[in-house]
């Protein structure tokens, strides 16, 4: 129990950690979104596999409150809709893992773009934004999630292989 637990808190701080390069490094925007967010979906994915469905859900929903505390989304009430995003990313990504790895990938990165996409969208019209800032957040939050999703879980398929090896 502790091993996951101590797996899962690795993961938390990792994720927080790749997070907080976009404050460090000045990368543009665009290449930022898709390198971290590839990699916080690789940790969400390695959370799935390496600490149960728990605490991944634990780190789906810690992924867009750090990105709102380090200012990154245009407001807070985006958590909630990235959140449920990403809760649809791992659920799905664990029940069909144990079908086909790939498969697992494929309809979790699907999801979460319909999901986010959708979710946003009904956001975007709630919160009455101009067009301009709602065409650029419908599109952020739309096909590079399935981009970033599906990468997510190319590197989380390499790291596993790295380390089955490795002791429990």
């Amino acid at each position: 129990m502790y091993h996951r637990l101590t797996r899962a808190a690795l993961l938390l701080a990792l994720m927080i950690a790749l997070q907080s390069i976009r404050l460090l490094v000045p990368i543009p925007f665009f290449i930022s979104m898709f390198v971290i967010g590839s990699a916080v979906n690789a940790c969400l994915l390695l959370a799935v596999e390496k600490s149960g469905w728990k605490p991944a859900i634990v780190l789906a929903v810690a992924a867009p409150t750090v990105a709102a505390l380090q200012q990154f989304l245009p407001s807070p009430l985006f958590i909630f809709p990235i959140a449920a995003a990403n809760v649809m990313y791992v659920a799905s990504y664990r029940m069909l893992l144990t079908v086909n790895r790939w498969l697992a990938v494929g309809v979790a990165a699907g999801l979460k773009m319909v999901g986010m996409y959708m979710a946003i969208s009904i956001l975007v019209e709630l919160m009455n934004v101009s067009d301009k800032l709602a065409a650029g957040l419908k599109m952020m939050f739309g096909y590079p999630q399935l981009i970033t999703g599906t990468i997510g879980g190319v590197l989380c398929y390499m790291i596993m292989k790295r380390l089955e090896g490795a002791r429990s």
